[in-house]
């Protein structure tokens, strides 16, 4: 980790790095492969990448035995983990719903208003690269669940048990073996064996996430994110071992992952660096934290108004602040995916069992988007019944609009319905 002051900054620091999602033409080989060839193609693909030797279309679904035979293997306390995990997630999920009900305005003897519709059919994609993570089948699955989704399907290459548990126990309805472009592309037009959905979910590495911008308009997305990221914002009394740590905890996603800290000293910015560094010599996934930490940024701010504002600018994915008092202020930080307030709320709690979601935007993407929700999976659509007095009301309004527009058979179709009928 680099330490910089704040005055440093330029657009030339890792801390302000925006990841470009170039045009990756061998994905877009694939994708259109699949959408013209589709089960024959996933097949070629699931093999030539390591995701599966495949005979047929009918091995890429999780079978009734492989389920049984995942639950066999998963321990009782892993289960009974998840369970509870998947529990606050719900709960959570449940009261995000109640903040929206279906609205009905009387005006004039007329009805206007709107109505929530759960989305039809969605995939909720989950990686399997460096590590198995049953907690995004959670994160994926339990939202649209709760939201009504009719057919939720979920998807993770080389799957391991105890992801198809976590699917299973939070309600998937088809659980698959696919990963990767061929699977996006799978669930965006269909093939003979896989229907098409309505929505794709969930993260994944930059070919999956390039697929989705390239499939969406055929089906909708949730947000393009980028690595994984940690901003903390810490004084001098916070204990050094808990801000590494937390770091840590993001760098051993994946060597494109960071982990950024700003503080009021160089030298806790050093305590901090010291602490890592000694939690690295033990830590399991050192190989790739240590990359990702080395190219982590720590920089020194001269006050409270400079973090603030230089965490908005830089709008990260994990915001935590751990300062004393950091309560009373956290009005003043608009831009992050989520936020954790206080020494006691590690940013892993989010990650698997507090409740809240840990599909957030990455890249400065907070700065327009929140983290996945029960709200990506439903629908606020609108409606209206016009009585025939507001409809004459109306009338001279949309005429008088229609006209300046130069629109005359909207006029014409707003004319016939106002006092002055033709």
């Amino acid at each position: 980790m680099k330490i910089i002051k704040s005055q440093e900054l330029n657009k030339d620091n890792d801390f302000y790095r925006t990841t470009t999602l170039e045009n990756l033409k061998s994905a877009v080989e694939i994708i259109e492969d699949i959408k013209n060839n589709g089960d024959d193609a996933i097949i070629k693909y699931c093999k030539q990448f390591g995701d599966g030797d495949f005979t047929n279309a009918n091995d890429f679904l999780v079978s009734d035995k492989e389920i049984d035979e995942a639950f066999n293997l998963t321990s009782e306390k892993t289960v009974s983990t998840l369970k509870k995990c998947i529990e606050n997630v719900k709960n959570f999920a449940q009261e995000q719903l109640k903040c929206i009900k279906n609205l009905d305005l009387n005006i004039n003897g007329s009805h206007l208003g709107h109505r929530i519709i759960p989305i039809e059919k969605v995939l909720c994609y989950v990686p399997g690269g460096n590590y198995p993570l049953p907690s995004s089948a959670i994160m994926t699955t339990i939202p649209a669940k709760v939201a009504g989704v009719k057919e939720i399907c979920l998807t993770s290459p080389r799957i391991k048990p105890q992801t198809i548990v976590a699917a299973k126990l939070s309600g998937a309805d088809k659980i698959y073996k696919l990963g990767g472009v061929q699977a996006i592309s799978a669930f965006a037009y269909g093939t003979k064996s896989i229907n098409s959905v309505d929505k794709i979910v969930g993260p994944g590495n930059k070919y999956v996430t390039f697929a989705k911008k390239y499939v969406y308009g055929k089906c909708s997305i949730d947000f393009l994110a980028g690595p994984s990221e940690v901003l903390v914002i810490a004084d001098d009394n916070q204990d050094p071992k808990l801000v590494s740590a937390d770091i840590l905890a993001q760098c051993e996603h994946d060597r494109d992952a960071r982990g950024y800290l700003i503080c009021f000293s160089e030298d806790f910015a050093q305590k901090v660096i010291d602490s890592a560094k000694k939690q690295l010599e033990t830590l399991e996934t050192k190989d790739i934290a240590q990359i990702s930490f080395e190219k982590s940024v720590a920089i020194v701010v001269k006050n409270f108004e400079e973090a603030i504002k230089i965490s908005n600018i830089r709008a990260p994915e994990h915001l935590e602040l751990m300062f004393d008092g950091a309560d009373k202020i956290t009005d003043k930080f608009t831009n992050y995916g989520s936020l954790f307030i206080g020494s006691n709320c590690a940013e892993v709690f989010g990650d698997y069992c507090s409740g809240t979601n840990h599909v957030l935007p990455t890249n400065s993407a907070a700065r327009y988007t929140g983290g996945l929700s029960v709200f990506d999976f439903i629908k606020i659509q609108t409606y209206q019944m016009i009585s025939k007095n507001y409809s004459q009301e109306l009338s001279a309004l949309a005429s008088e609009l229609a006209a300046q527009e130069g629109l005359m058979g909207h006029k014409l179709a707003s004319d016939l319905r106002g006092n002055n009928a033709i």
